[in-house]
């Protein structure tokens, strides 16, 4: 009885997990592609922002890009299948760039400009980070299942 529990608790655990809110995406949820796009098009904005000293623009960037969306359920799937046992490491890429932009934001709000400097190079190295470890294989991955 108590192993029968116990496998119930995980079931329910389990589907809570896959059916909450944060994992369930609308079906319009950007691919994988457009998503890197869109982090690219807020880096270079952030870039402009940064030499012109306009801070409204480089936190309004880097929210952008802390927040940015997540690809469907169905790309995530894939992702993790193609990741593997680093599947660690690709999300804790994401979760250092997430942090970095949050530090590139701070700063700018508070007129920093070394600050933002400093904290958009760990952004850019964080992304690159991912890109040489993962971006490669990944693209022959996709490719290869078509």
């Amino acid at each position: 009885m108590r192993g029968l529990l116990h496998g119930m608790r995980r079931l329910i655990a389990s589907a809570a997990l896959l059916l909450s809110p944060t994992l369930l995406r609308p079906a319009d949820a950007p691919p994988l592609r457009e998503v890197m796009a869109g982090l690219g098009r807020h880096m270079e904005a952030i870039t402009a922002a940064i030499s012109r000293e306009d801070w409204p623009s480089a936190s309004a960037g880097a929210a952008r890009i802390a927040g940015h969306p997540q690809p469907p359920m169905f790309e995530k799937m894939r992702i993790m299948g193609f990741a593997g046992t680093r599947v660690n490491q690709f999300r804790a890429y994401d979760t250092e760039a997430r942090r970095q932009a949050r530090a590139v934001g701070a700063a700018a709000d508070a007129g920093d400009g070394p600050g933002a400097i400093l904290a958009f190079a760990k952004l850019q190295e964080s992304c690159l980070g991912c890109h040489q470890a993962f971006r490669k294989a990944y693209i022959q991955h996709v490719r290869g299942a078509r």
